[in-house]
This record gives structure tokens, C-alpha cells and sequence, in this order.
């Protein structure tokens, strides 16, 4: 067993290995990630530390199983692409996707997460690890540049300082011909909010940057735009969940605060 000794925004790595866990062992799984299960197998962490609540595991399948869709997308149209997995964590979303042969898939993390990863989760033709702070852009250098690019950056953007993350993406779009970010983000509002959520709180981390509409974004780079803005409560799949769970969506979606709370983006360049 390897134990995992993580805290703050790296620790929320293990909420969401956790969940993704979870809802593969249900007996009806949203994102099926067998892989998930193998990886927490092998390691020594007390559950309850992660804040993981009942339940909980439903939105952590359905967020990345959306995230997965719009991936494959995008690599079925550009199959020689690069993928830069933004604060990858312990996902093991390229056995997932299933991804052609021809991408060239780049996990990157802070050191001592990728270090992680190297003991848990198997090397894959064409798969690289990068430890870095995602902002410290230098390891952007090293990246080649030639091809279009895909950006995955799954439960990251929150915790990121607006300027850095702005500036990351600006960096991305000016170094590669072409491409599309997905990622999830929240709201000022929603990050306010997330003083109630547990799995936050529990391991004391911060988050920083809001999102208040499809203008901010599209201001960080010319020829930035997005393409799709969906709501996390629009997301498909909420109709096959348990009814008090499909009660508070619709409750939700209602709200506008609440329904604008937490944004899914694709944005194309």
C-alpha cells in the first residue's frame, strides 16, 4: 500500500479519485472507471479525510464524464493533436478515452502529484508527465507546438489567482495554431460558497478565481471564444439519479444565482 500524504488544493485530488471509485462499484455507474478503483486499491488514505460525502460521487462521475465526452469530440475530429491535462491529478482519464494512437498526451501536476502517479498508474505509449505548477509556465517550453492542441483542465481553474490563470491560457493559445479549453469553473458566488463544501473545507483549501461570464474569458486572447457555456445542473444525466437528487436540480436550475453557480466552458481558438 503507498501512502498519501497530500494537503490543501493537492489533497482535493483524493475526493475526486475517491468518487470516480465509487460510482464505478455502484450497480449502476455513470463513468464506469474501472481504473479509478485499481489506483485506490493500492493506496493507504482514511476516506473520511476527503470530505467525500453520500452521494457526492454522482456529480464527480457526471463532471467528468462530460468533460470525457467533449474530449472525444475533439480528438475524433483531430486525431494527431496534443492533450495538455491540466492538474491531472491521480485521473486516469487517457485509458478512459480510448485516445488514438497519434495523440501525444502531456499529465502535468506539481511535482510530488506526478511523483504519485508514477507509482500508481502505468506508463502509456505517447503519455508524458510534467511536474510543475501549472502557471509556472516554463514547462509550457517544452512542448512542442506543431499540432492542435486539446486542454483538460478538470476541477482545476477555481484554484488557481485569476492574473496566473489568465495568463496560462493566454500562453496556451499563442503558442499552439489552434485548439479548444474545456474545464469546469464556479462564479464569484460560487466560490463564496464553498465554505459549505466539505470536501474543500476539510482539507483547508482556497479557492480564487471566479468566473462571471463568457466576456472574461474571451478578453484573455484575440481570436479566444466560446463556443459552449453550460450550467453543471444542465448537465446530461441528472434525470437517471435518485429522486431527491433530481428534486434539488430542478430546484436549482430555477435559482439564477444557484443555475450560473458552477460553468462548464469549451472555448476554441
Amino acid at each position: 500500500m503507498t501512502h498519501v500524504e497530500l494537503t490543501g488544493e493537492k489533497a482535493t485530488l483524493l475526493a475526486t479519485l475517491y468518487g470516480r471509485a465509487l460510482d464505478a462499484g455502484s450497480a449502476h455507474p455513470i463513468l464506469g472507471d474501472r481504473w479509478a478503483r485499481e489506483v485506490v486499491d493500492q493506496i493507504d488514505v482514511d476516506v473520511k479525510r476527503t470530505g467525500l460525502r453520500p452521494g457526492d460521487e454522482k456529480a464527480v462521475a457526471l463532471r467528468a464524464k462530460h468533460l470525457d465526452t467533449w474530449a472525444r469530440e475533439f480528438l475524433d475530429r483531430h486525431p494527431e493533436s496534443i492533450v495538455l491535462h491540466l492538474g491531472c491529478g491521480l485521473d486516469t482519464r487517457y485509458f478512459r478515452l480510448g485516445r488514438p494512437p497519434e495523440v501525444v498526451w502531456y499529465d502535468i501536476d506539481y511535482p510530488e502529484v506526478i511523483a504519485l502517479r508514477s507509482q500508481l498508474i502505468p506508463e502509456a505509449e505517447n503519455v508524458f508527465t510534467i511536474g510543475s505548477s501549472v502557471t509556472d509556465l516554463a514547462w509550457l517550453t517544452e512542448i512542442p507546438a506543431d499540432r492542435p492542441v486539446l486542454v483538460i483542465a478538470e476541477g482545476l481553474v477555481m484554484y488557481l489567482e485569476e492574473q496566473p490563470g489568465r495568463e496560462l491560457f493566454k500562453a496556451i493559445v499563442e503558442r499552439f495554431p489552434s485548439g479548444q479549453l474545456i474545464f469546469d469553473s464556479l462564479s464569484s458566488f460560487g466560490i463564496k460558497m464553498q465554505r459549505f463544501n466539505r470536501a474543500v473545507a476539510t482539507v483547508k483549501a482556497q479557492m480564487h478565481w471566479g468566473i462571471d461570464g463568457v466576456a472574461e474569458l474571451e478578453s484573455i486572447a484575440s481570436g479566444l471564444r466560446c463556443v459552449t457555456a453550460m450550467s453543471a445542473f444542465d448537465l446530461p444525466g441528472y434525470e437517471d439519479l435518485k429522486p431527491r437528487f433530481r428534486i434539488m436540480v430542478q430546484l436549482m436550475r430555477h435559482i439564477r444565482a444557484m443555475k450560473n453557480l458552477a460553468i462548464f466552458y469549451r472555448l476554441e481558438f
